[in-house]
């Protein structure tokens, strides 16, 4: 029964991923026809529109663009940072035998891509791109991979997932080591006191929001004037929470069984008893603190904020990212090594490093290849990792600072991740077995 419900929830999760794919599509189509209209002054306008506060004499404010970008993607990456740390205590990332192939396939997936790009564009001014083509976009991977249904090897499901979050722990190494370009301590100093406060009140399972809250966006504050990009923030709060219960089951067990004795020996349990008696009333408190201690608070938070930011915040980074003007100046360069070392990264350089990095992890004993999984499956995969989409946006817009440049790399991501997406579907639909597979014993 509870391998039923592990599949169950981990295929609600992908089918969410599915979900979440195709309002990220319509959001980056909207901005796309938007910036192209005649009411594009009406779409730039609102995404540089003012919105700040007022504190100590002092104006704080920022674009809303950039309150999406920089604010509200923290929580995103906040959400990775509890898969990331939630795959490493628990999952698939738990052990050496365990991550050796996601991790090796990931790498792979990284370097080749990157020097493909460098490849194209060394010695000038495009060269700083090279963190572009490594992501992959792990809501439209395993949404086309959801498509397939129960012809997909659970194997293949577990190798793409942890595949894309080692990506994108990589992806947020890149951006606070390789694009952060200038490092104020004084702000850093301030980030690792409240990150401090925050460890402090997990470490005491504080009971108020605000004496988690405040912390948090000191950190994010701070890392913004620091320096490092301020969505990095969302990362290390993650890191710093529990992904198991915060007590012993055991523990969990004697407190229920100690308050239900002394509601039972209070008298009759009613509604209005509750507002009479404070013994019933503080006995059925502390059975609702020990579920809630019960609870891992990073499971929690993950499943609480993975519908905000599959349909919320992704979206609305995509329609303030994805609007790409089709300028003179760009269409006229286009293809450029830009577009050359994007497309060639992500569709031929993220297949090529995934397989042979996986190669090299299975022959050499490191690890073994998925059961039901075929090499064939994996090059699908690996297709389907060339999905960069969300993270290689957000990357192309802290790599150049030309408007024109930043237009034709997105424009390149959206070709490169059509082209690895309807790849990978083709290979996949031809590989995969025609009949649903067995699911195992429930």
């Amino acid at each position: 029964m509870a391998n039923h419900t592990e599949k169950s929830l981990f295929e609600r999760f992908l089918h969410s991923q599915a979900s979440g794919s195709i309002v990220l599509i319509l959001a980056a189509c909207t901005a796309v026809i938007w910036a192209n209209s005649p009411w594009s002054k009406l779409y730039h306008d609102l995404s540089h529109l003012d919105i700040g506060i007022v504190f100590a004499g002092k104006t704080y404010n920022m674009g809303l663009a950039h309150w999406v970008k920089d604010g509200l993607m923290t929580i995103f990456f906040f959400v990775v940072g509890l898969e990331i740390k939630r795959e490493v205590v628990l999952g698939e990332l738990s052990s050496f035998r365990k991550a050796a192939l996601p991790v090796m396939a990931a790498l792979g997936g990284c370097i080749v891509p990157a020097f493909i790009y460098y490849a194209f564009n060394k010695g000038g001014n495009a060269v700083a791109g090279w963190g572009i083509p490594m992501a992959t976009d792990i809501a439209f991977a395993l949404g086309i991979l959801a498509l397939f249904g129960k012809r997909v090897p659970i194997g293949l499901k577990v190798f793409l997932t942890a595949l894309a979050i080692v990506d994108d722990l990589m992806a947020v190494l890149v951006i606070a080591v390789f694009y952060t370009a200038q490092i104020h301590v004084i702000s850093l100093v301030w980030a690792v006191a409240f990150l401090a406060l925050f460890f402090l009140a997990v470490r005491f399972n504080a009971r108020r929001p605000g004496l988690y809250l405040i912390p948090a966006i000191g950190v994010w504050a701070s890392l913004m004037f620091s320096g490092i990009h301020a969505t990095v923030a969302g990362v290390l709060i993650a890191l710093l929470i529990p992904v198991k219960s915060v007590i012993d089951p055991q523990i969990f067990f004697d407190n229920i069984s100690l308050q239900m004795k002394k509601i039972k020996e209070s008298g009759p349990l009613t509604r209005d008893s509750l507002v009479f008696k404070k013994d019933q009333w503080k006995s059925v408190e502390q059975i609702y603190l020990t579920a809630e201690d019960m609870i891992p608070p990073g499971i929690h938070l993950e499943h609480y904020f993975h519908s905000v930011q599959a349909f919320i915040i992704l979206p609305l980074f995509a329609l303030f990212s994805a609007g790409v003007t089709f300028s003179g100046d760009v269409m006229a360069h286009f293809p450029g090594t830009i577009t050359l070392g994007i497309v060639f990264g992500l569709v031929a350089g993220k297949q090529a490093g995934i397989i042979f990095f996986s190669w090299l992890a299975i022959i050499t004993g490191m690890a073994d290849i998925p059961r039901g999984v075929k090499w064939s499956h994996l090059w699908g995969a690996g297709l389907l990792g060339g999905i960069g989409f969300t993270m290689s946006i957000f990357i192309s817009e802290l790599a150049f600072s030309s408007q024109t440049m930043i237009d034709e790399a997105k424009i390149s991501i959206f070709l490169a991740s059509f082209l690895a997406g309807i790849g990978g579907y083709i290979i996949l639909a031809r590989v995969l077995p025609k009949e649903s597979m067995s699911t195992g014993v429930s």
